[in-house]
């Protein structure tokens, strides 16, 4: 279980965050800072990616077109980090059945 974090969301979280979502990535790191989110999503569908953003733009794409890819909407303010990375630890297995959920495209996670 793989994540494509949006380009609002620091590219350092990738390596943080390896141990349990191996072979994730950031939008920067694959020449995407300014892609369209169409690209984006058919990057994410085509190799196998859980879309992680801020925004709601993709959380109405997956509930427009369905999935793949699945979605974890962020539904947090401006904050650092580190409080991303915890949200998105503690919420690991919640993750993990939204990947693992036949019928179930987005997960919003709160602060």
């Amino acid at each position: 279980m793989k994540l494509l974090l949006d380009h609002n969301l620091s590219h350092k979280l990738v390596a943080r965050l390896a141990d349990i979502f191996p072979g994730s990535t950031q939008t920067r790191l694959i020449d995407f800072a300014r892609a369209p989110d169409p690209e984006i999503w058919f990057h994410a569908r085509t190799h196998g990616f859980i879309i992680v953003s801020k925004d709601n733009d993709f959380a109405e794409l997956a509930v427009l077109k369905g999935a793949p890819p699945k979605v974890v909407w962020l539904r947090i303010g401006n904050c650092s980090s580190g409080a991303v990375e915890r949200l998105l630890r503690t919420h690991a297995s919640a993750i993990e059945a939204l990947f693992n959920d036949p019928e179930r495209v987005v997960l919003e996670l709160y602060d």
